[in-house]
């Protein structure tokens, strides 16, 4: 595993329950713009139950991907508690995790 793969897995382990996170915003706490590099990474994350990359989506509140499958990723997010309704996080602004 690459130097920034473990920093995208550590920065995503912080997380906290029941809020969400953005690629862009994992990026940006790294001072880059690879936003889908943040993507590639998570997509291989082999331990999702101590990084829950399942709290990471789109800047736009959209779900985007999950190696488990889109309807998994959505069904561990609502049992956390958050709402997800036509693909999109719900009160996306009010469970955005920013501060890394």
């Amino acid at each position: 595993m690459t130097g920034f793969s473990e920093r995208v897995l550590a920065l995503t382990s912080r997380i906290p329950h029941g809020r969400v996170s953005t690629y862009k915003l994992i990026a940006e706490a790294m001072n880059t713009r690879a936003y889908r590099a943040v993507g590639a990474a998570l997509h291989k994350n082999i331990n999702p139950v101590t990084v829950p990359c399942h709290r990471v989506c789109n800047s736009d509140g959209s779900i985007g991907g999950y190696s488990g499958g889109v309807e998994k990723k959505i069904a561990l997010l609502m049992q956390e508690g958050v709402e997800v309704k036509n693909g999109r996080i719900v009160d996306f602004e009010r469970r955005l995790f920013r501060v890394f």
